[in-house]
């Protein structure tokens, strides 16, 4: 892994060039902010006993490149439930908040499941990961797809780089900046992305294990401009969560990546 998105300088995370995200060289790529938020959260209220099982983030304002401070409140504490909020802003005001709820680990309940989601078909990556032409991502990228080809999309990712300074990549941060795909997986079009998403929210039924994410596309539908999408996440021993976005029509379309 290569150098950080952000350094910590006391309160502050200052971005690196590669922060950016795809839709302007001056803007911070959401994905990023949403990790920040579950580090910070997990940082401040993680415990082994408790599961990470939601984390939604607002993206609300598009943020220039400027250095982001996070701030966390603790909203309940019970004894099976812990909710936490976190707030990430720059100089310039708030531009993105997220809400995290942890639940207490015990023994699944007995019985059969009527519905359980069935692990998809599609092997672990085995050659080197896709590099863009207009926009390269700053993460290992493996379609299992074609970009834009009808149907369900679907791909693999891999971090390349630590969030912040040197600290490795949790698994519940994995997830999150991950989960941020699912706009562009489920919301895609023939000709490009012509969505824009304004939040996400994960669900965890577990956190995923090893480097690799699967994202695979599950549900679109959009009226008058307004999107939501759908996805499922894998690892690469089964399904451990979903992510749901909504999403506004942007007028110039990020093309295929």
């Amino acid at each position: 892994m290569s150098s950080a998105f952000f350094t910590q300088k006391r309160d502050e995370l200052v971005p690196a060039p590669h922060a950016r995200g795809p839709w302007s060289p001056d803007m911070l790529h959401g994905r990023l902010l949403g990790g920040l938020a579950a580090r910070a959260i997990e940082q401040r209220y993680g415990e082994p006993d408790l599961q990470f099982a939601r984390l939604t983030v607002d993206l609300f304002r598009s943020s220039p490149m400027l250095p982001v401070t996070v701030e966390t409140a603790l909203v309940r504490d019970g004894r099976r439930i812990r909710v936490a909020d976190a707030t990430i802003s720059t100089d310039q005001g708030v531009i993105g908040r997220a809400g995290v709820v942890l639940l207490r680990r015990g023994e699944p309940p007995e019985g059969t499941q009527s519905l359980v989601t069935p692990a998809w078909d599609a092997p672990p990556p085995a050659g080197p990961p896709v590099r863009g032409t207009e926009w390269t991502p700053p993460f290992d990228l493996w379609r299992v797809t074609g970009w834009g080809e009808p149907g369900p999309g679907r791909v693999w990712l891999r971090e390349a780089h630590p969030l912040v300074d040197e600290e490795p990549v949790t698994p519940f941060v994995r997830a999150a900046l991950a989960a941020d795909f699912a706009s562009p997986l489920s919301n895609t079009a023939t000709d490009g992305l012509r969505f824009i998403n304004a939040d996400y929210t994960l669900t965890l039924a577990r956190l995923p294990e090893g480097d690799l994410v699967g994202v695979e596309a599950t549900g679109h539908l959009n009226a008058a401009g307004v999107a939501t999408g759908q996805v499922t996440l894998h690892d690469t021993t089964g399904p451990f969560g979903f992510c749901l976005v909504t999403a506004v029509a942007n007028p110039a379309p990020l093309p295929g990546r």
